[in-house]
Formats: C-alpha cells, structure tokens, sequence
C-alpha cells in the first residue's frame, strides 16, 4: 500500500470537531430550499425520503471509515492510486477533483441566487463572485486548522436560527402528513435520490481524515454530525409539510427562507434578510473545505503552492460563474451535479471498499506465503 501522508503536529485537530465540520459541510444552501424538489417526487411522504436518506449517510460512513482504516493515514487520492494503479488512480482523483470543484461552484452560484433574489436584486453576479471568492482565498491561505474553526463557529453562531423556525409551528396543519405512505416506494426513493444534493459535503472524510489526532474518537463524532443533521432536514421538512400547502410547496422554491419571512419581531421586520446575509459563514466553510479537498487532490499529482493553487481556482469559477444568468441554467447544472453527486456519494464508496477490501486480502495472503 502507498506510505501514509506525512504530517507535522501543526496541521492536525482533535477528533470532536469532526462533528463541527461534518454539520457544516452538509448544511448549504441545500437547506434553503430542498422541501420542493423531494415534494414533487414523494408528496406528504418526503419526510420519510428525508429520513431513509439521513440513514443512508450513516451506511455509506461506515463503508468510507472502514476503507480509510486499512490504509490507516491515507486519503482518498492515495488510496485510489493503490487500488487502481498510477494511471487509473490519477484519472479517477482528476474527476474527484472535478465534483469537488462542481460542488463548490454549485454552493457559490446558487448562494449568489439568493442574495440577488432576497436582498440585492441589482447587485452584479461579478461582484458578489468577486467577494466571497476573495474572502475564501483569505481564509484558505490560512491553512486547514483556521478553516476547520471557521467550521466550529459557522455551527456555534447559528443555533439562533433553530428556535426562530419553530416560530411557524402555530399555524402548522398536522392532517396535510395524511394519508402516511400514499407514495410508493419507488417515489420515496427517488425522493431519496433528490436529497443527495442537499446531503453532500460528508465526503469530506475522505481528505479529511488523515490529518484527525485521536483517529479512534473519529466514529462517534462523524455520526453524531450526521444525526443532527438529519434531525433538523426532518424537523424542516415536517414543518414545511405541515404549513405549505402542496400547490404551494411545488411553487416555493427557497421554502426555508419563506418559513423565516413570516417571522415578525418587534426590533426586526424582516429578518430573512439577516438570514441570508448570515448564511454567509455557513457557506464560507462548505467553499473553503471543497476547495481545499481539490487542493489536495492536485498536490498528490502535481507539485504545485496552495497559494498559486487558489488564485487560479478562484479565477476559474469566477469566469464560469458569468456564463450562467438565469435560474433555468443553474437548475439544470443542478440536476446534472444532483445525479453525478448521487453516484459519487451514495455508490461509489461501496464499491471502493469492496476493492480494497480484497486487495488487502490478497496482499496477506502472499504476505501469510511468503
């Protein structure tokens, strides 16, 4: 197998904060506005999709954590080169590279959406491009430890936002879940399916693990992550089902931000607007592990400075981010990554541990001859 990544103490963090990052890292602008689209393929029962898909994450974490326990500390990148050789090994980390690079592209361009629908309708797309891509270059330049504590605060400084959304419960309508398990099972799934867009970002175990301390923590922390973010998919979407009508679920298409609109204080009267600006720092860190998950991806094929690497990264989702205008373009890169995202996440990793898992068996097995 290849030799392990070598790392100095500077570039490690303890294991609970796997629980910061993996929350996170699934917690984008997929929330924002998820309930439709699961709606449209599994109706009052895309809580139940919502659910089977949170307990999807948990299967397919304990395939990715014991395929990384094999190689002990080794990432994604490494381990496809030994499984698959130098050359097929590169050609599958270049197309990581690429969904790692879709996936932050993806979270930057619907985020820009956002702003421009809910708070600045004239803003430039350039602009906002321009911004968030420099305040991601600002904090990648500062290493993996200062974007795992961006990770940390993005999830301490938003609990305020969970109890704001129980504000909608009072005019929730409970009978709108009836009858349960109308949809068959093929329209659950495919509900399930359609979640694999909002779930993404867990993945990130992948490049990630190595550099945890106390790697025998790991687990717990992973799925603990996992658990609470399923918890608040499902809360959302109960509400969601219970508060929408289905006419107007199918017509809503940032659902979450519309539960907040309806929230009047007496100090603020709109405060969607501070939501979406918030969201900000959520994202911050769902941009800043993607980009450095295709950082190191690059630098195990190439030599190349992270710095450098970043800049010209940056440029380069600065410049497609133009060519797309209109909100049919970015739906449609949506269901593309959705359907890529789905097979990269959910099948891939089975596969890969069933390989390793036989090239490990192989290889004690001539150790055990020889």
């Amino acid at each position: 197998m290849k030799s392990s990544i070598q790392l100095s103490p500077k570039d490690t963090f303890n294991a609970f904060l796997l629980f910061f990052i993996i929350h996170t890292a699934q917690i984008g602008v997929g929330l924002q506005g998820f309930q439709r689209v699961i709606y449209q393929d599994a109706k009052q029962d895309a809580w139940i999709s919502v659910l089977l898909a949170g307990l999807a994450t948990h299967v397919i974490v304990f395939f990715m954590l014991k395929t990384l326990q094999m190689y002990g500390s080794n990432d994604l990148y490494g381990i496809q080169q030994d499984i698959f050789g130098k050359w097929i090994g590169n050609l599958l980390n270049i197309l990581y590279i690429i969904y790692c690079s879709g996936a932050f592209f993806t979270v930057l361009r619907n985020y820009i959406e956002v702003v421009q629908t809910w708070v600045f309708p004239d803003l430039g797309t350039w602009f906002i491009a321009a911004t968030l891509l420099l305040i991601v270059i600002y904090t990648f330049t500062g290493g993996l430890r200062v974007i795992v504590g961006i990770s940390f605060f993005s999830v301490v400084l938003a609990i305020w936002l969970i109890p704001i959304l129980a504000y909608p419960i009072k005019f929730i309508e409970t009978r709108s879940l009836l009858p349960v398990l109308e949809a068959n099972m093929s329209e659950i799934l495919k509900g399930v399916k359609s979640m694999a867009f909002t779930v993404i970002g867990f993945e990130i175990i992948y490049v990630i693990y190595p550099f945890v301390k106390d790697k025998e923590n790991a687990k717990k922390h992973i799925h603990l992550g996992l658990f609470v973010t399923t918890i608040i998919y499902l809360a959302i979407m109960l509400v969601s089902l219970t508060y929408f009508s289905g006419e107007q679920l199918t017509k809503t298409i940032w659902a979450t931000l519309s539960l907040f609109s309806i929230v009047k204080l007496p100090f603020i009267e709109r405060i969607e607007y501070i939501v979406v600006c918030f969201w900000m720092l959520i994202i911050l860190s769902n941009l800043c592990l993607f980009v450095w998950s295709a950082y190191r991806g690059t630098s195990r094929m190439v030599k190349v400075n992270a710095n450098k690497f970043v800049w010209i990264f940056s440029l380069i989702i600065f410049i497609i981010s133009l060519t797309f205008k209109t909100r049919v373009q970015i739906n449609t890169f949506n269901d593309y990554f959705n359907q890529a995202a789905f097979y990269i996440i959910f099948v891939y990793p089975i596969i890969l541990y069933v390989l390793a898992a036989i090239k490990n068996k192989f290889k004690s097995n001539k150790e055990k001859k020889e």
